[in-house]
């Protein structure tokens, strides 16, 4: 077991806690965390484009002009890929299917491993619990700024998002509140700071167990 420093919601130090060596003190696999993350966004990635081949193009089959004599590269349809105007070679189809498959004990692996590297970087901060009392988003960013984050962009993972959390944290454009479920390689890498409750830490250890 490992032991993670906590603070309070006034940014002094509380009680420390044991955390799990395999999740938070686990060597970084650089190339299983860039797997997980090109996996990841190639799944939220929707097929949008469409683009003709060209059997689609509104040409004449008819062939443009003589084989020989002109002293042009020969040419059989207008609507060939090599002209201007022509389908594409491989064109996008909106039934492209994007998905990359991550295997359970890959995707554990990879979160602990990122989990483990922000603790090394000190970018991982334990909070012994966080509550507003009132929706207001002053409330939260001073909370933010009593914790010593103000000014930097920061991932908040809870263990359950009260309504008030959630209304203080919508206008600033610097935080994102989530819950333990809802954490994400993308987030976790994207964000230069991630202050985790105490309660997320113990359901995070449950679930990539």
């Amino acid at each position: 077991m490992m032991e993670l420093k906590v603070i309070n919601q006034n940014g002094k130090a509380a009680e420390s806690m044991n955390a799990s060596d395999d999740l938070f003190g686990r060597e970084y696999n650089e190339a299983l965390v860039h797997q997980l993350v090109t996996a990841y966004q190639a799944n939220a990635r929707s097929a949008s484009s469409k683009q003709k081949g060209r059997s689609e193009i509104a040409k004449s089959t008819r062939k443009p002009f003589a084989q020989k004599g002109t002293g042009r590269a020969r040419a059989g349809m207008a609507s060939s890929p090599l002209w201007r105007g022509g389908g594409k070679i491989f064109p996008n189809s909106p039934d492209q299917n994007y998905t990359q498959k991550i295997n359970r004990k890959m995707y554990r692996a990879g979160l602990a491993s990122i989990f483990s590297q922000l603790v090394r970087e000190g970018r991982l901060s334990v909070v012994d619990n966080l509550s507003i009392e009132a929706p207001k988003t002053k409330l939260l960013a001073q909370k933010i700024k009593d914790m010593g984050l103000q000014d930097v962009r920061v991932l908040i993972i809870t263990d359950s998002i009260d309504e008030n959390l959630y209304l203080s944290s919508r206008n600033l454009p610097n935080v994102l509140v989530v819950e333990a479920h809802q954490a994400d390689p993308v987030s976790l890498v994207r964000f230069p700071n991630v202050l985790v409750t105490r309660g997320a830490i113990a359901k995070i250890e449950e679930m990539l167990a």
